[in-house]
């Protein structure tokens, strides 16, 4: 039986790809690898919110309690920075969605902010204070 790609995606995934070698595409599953694809850019898209998200948090921090800054701080946003460019870079179709993933990373920057530093939410910004070019760029630290 061939597995659908909803309940056995391995089983799919592998099946697929084998009737795609063969050419067998009158038996080809297109709405499931439609369905995947689609999947797939979510996911790149939902990578960059949640890595601006990590950033935005230590930012914050950084800024809002500087005297607690320290060099795993600095180490998480160099990587963070890092793992965003590479990702925009892999997938350049990414950089018209930056504007809405950054204010997306930023709310979800303020509430991982606020669990580690004691503040309320509204202790931060309403809007990012940050825009994405010195999120990204590797000596800004706000003071």
């Amino acid at each position: 039986m061939i597995p659908k790609h909803d309940e056995d995606f391995y089983g799919w995934a592998v099946h697929t790809a084998q009737l795609l070698r063969d050419r067998k595409m009158n038996e080809v599953d297109f709405d499931g690898i439609i369905e995947e694809l689609e999947e797939m850019g979510s996911s790149n898209e939902n990578q960059l919110i949640n890595r601006l998200g990590i950033l935005i948090s230590h930012l914050l921090k950084w800024q809002f309690q500087h005297e607690l800054a320290g060099h795993s701080w600095k180490c998480t946003i160099k990587e963070q920075r890092n793992k965003i460019k590479r990702l925009i870079n892999k997938n350049p179709s990414l950089k018209p969605k930056i504007d809405e993933a950054l204010n997306d990373g930023y709310m979800d920057g303020v509430i991982l902010a606020s669990k580690d530093t004691g503040f309320p939410e509204n202790h931060f910004p309403k809007q990012c204070p940050y825009t994405f070019e010195q999120v990204i760029k590797d000596d800004f630290y706000p003071q």
